[in-house]
């Protein structure tokens, strides 16, 4: 039976691999290499933080058989400098990195960061079970938007978005990627 529940930081290590799998070409710029070893060590080390974009305090499990299977990563649009600062202040201590990068969120929407589920889950609805999870809790219970951004070259996702009522709302240019930025309200 799936469970639906907040993270906790002990569940960091277990998280860090899964969020990985939505993020990679994304972590491995951020630490200038693509080393996975590396990239999971960094998600985890925030995961079990407070205050930051990748904190269990913003992170949804999904759990079956006491084990993390899916995560959903998401907090308010117009927390996103206060959230990242830490992760920016790290990156330029432990890698010399000061990356560039752009505003993904803004003001007045409940931004979904990531969205992922372990490769031997897959196929299992979880994705869609933390979506539908997020869209009562934030949506129905507390009247919030939610946002997120779907790369125009991954298809499945996006019809799974706009199938489970999110629109389209803009475009943006990230990591050098075109995406579509979608919204549920």
């Amino acid at each position: 039976m799936i469970q639906i529940r907040k993270a906790r930081p002990t569940d960091a290590k277990a998280i860090a691999p899964i969020m990985l799998t939505a993020m990679e070409e994304i972590i491995y710029y951020f630490i200038g290499e693509r080393d996975q070893q590396k990239a999971i060590t960094f998600l985890a080390h925030h995961i079990a933080q407070p205050k930051n974009q990748y904190s269990y305090e913003h992170i949804i499990v999904a759990e079956e058989d006491e084990n993390i299977i899916g995560q959903i990563c998401l907090y308010p649009g117009d927390a996103l400098e206060q959230l990242r600062a830490p992760i920016l202040s790290y990156l330029h201590t432990h890698f010399k990195r000061e990356p560039n990068i752009g505003h993904e969120t803004q003001a007045g929407e409940i931004y979904i960061d990531t969205l992922a589920v372990s490769a031997a889950a897959q196929g299992k609805g979880i994705g869609k079970i933390l979506l539908l999870y997020v869209i009562d809790f934030f949506v129905h219970r507390y009247g919030e938007v939610l946002g997120l951004l779907v790369d125009k070259e991954n298809p499945k996702a996006k019809k799974l978005y706009l199938n489970i009522g999110f629109d389209p709302v803009g475009e943006v240019h990230l990591f050098g990627k075109e995406l579509i930025h979608l919204q549920y309200s």
